[in-house]
């Protein structure tokens, strides 16, 4: 008996844009990611249509998902929201994060185009994918390089396409050194960061939380970031820190709320559910999808996803 096509029924759910569902259509998301990843261009048509949503939060996470599938099919509907200038900065900066993420030569004049852009994050987003797309290019599989440009070939991040590809060796202390020193070019630092999350000890952890003084929101946000892929409790009180200022900027403490989240530790649950209520959507709605996010972890489920027609 054939096996029913999951992806109509995940695209119905993705698009539906009621704010009540938010963490549902994030699992669907998800689903539809793993989904792109293995050749589905029905996936990733799907996701894209997603881009109607009002949330700016969603949208975000659907240029990422798209950056992930591996699948330059992928790239025109990324091109075309990095064109979009009245879209949200953080939407349009994570569509030229995924460009970059597919290693898409074709995409480097509309990228260059951008590195003037009015908005910081975009700029130095751009900047960021031309630098990775031309390593991918340089690399032929060299370096560590994998065919689908992640820079990977294994361990605890394998198949997770990073903004650059982790730099080789250096003890913490002159990696810290070398992700706070602005003299030195942002995709390096990038690399730093990367490899400070790889080594993934409490020193390196203290290490990147170091970057939470940097002057780029970009760059924070950025470290949020990983640490949600870590999920190591020892980020908590500072992660805590950035999610509760609210001088910070709304897309680096969105993503200091997700990745309390991912650590789904108890202890941080009332102050989710806080942020639940914080004046910045994008936080509030970040804080609904970590509850979800917690609670799935906890309940030891295999992976963040929704599985149509299951219970």
């Amino acid at each position: 008996m054939a096996t029913a096509d999951p992806v109509p029924a995940l695209r119905k759910v993705l698009g539906d844009d009621n704010q009540e569902n938010l963490a549902l259509r994030f699992r669907a998301l998800f689903s539809l990611k793993h989904l792109a990843r293995n050749g589905s261009k029905p996936a990733i048509e799907a996701i894209a249509n997603a881009f109607s949503s009002k949330s700016a939060l969603l949208k975000h996470e659907l240029a990422y998902c798209l950056g992930q599938s591996a699948d330059s099919y992928a790239a025109q509907f990324l091109q075309s929201i990095l064109d979009t200038k009245s879209e949200d900065p953080m939407v349009r900066h994570e569509a030229a994060e995924a460009l970059g993420a597919l290693a898409h030569a074709e995409s480097l004049p509309l990228l260059e185009k951008y590195l003037n852009d009015p908005e910081e994050v975009v700029r130095q987003t751009c900047e960021l994918s031309i630098a990775r797309i031309n390593w991918v290019s340089s690399q032929k599989d060299g370096e560590g390089g994998s065919k689908d440009g992640s820079g990977q070939e294994g361990g605890l991040f394998a198949g997770v396409v990073d903004p650059a590809p982790p730099a080789g060796g250096g003890n913490v202390e002159e990696l810290q050194r070398t992700l706070n020193d602005q003299g030195t070019d942002l995709f390096e630092r990038y690399r730093v960061m990367f490899r400070l999350r790889d080594i993934g000890s409490k020193e390196a952890v203290d290490a990147l939380a170091s970057g939470f003084g940097d002057p780029s929101a970009l760059f924070r946000h950025e470290i949020a970031f990983v640490f949600g892929q870590l999920s190591d409790p020892h980020s908590i009180p500072a992660l805590i820190k950035v999610a509760g200022n609210k001088e910070e900027a709304p897309m680096v403490r969105h993503e200091a709320v997700e990745a309390l989240g991912s650590i789904a530790d108890e202890s941080v649950d009332a102050l989710l559910k806080e942020y639940a209520k914080d004046v910045e959507e994008v936080v509030r709605d970040s804080a609904v999808v970590a509850l979800d996010m917690a609670e799935f972890e906890r309940s030891g489920g295999f992976e963040y996803a929704l599985i149509p027609g299951a219970a």
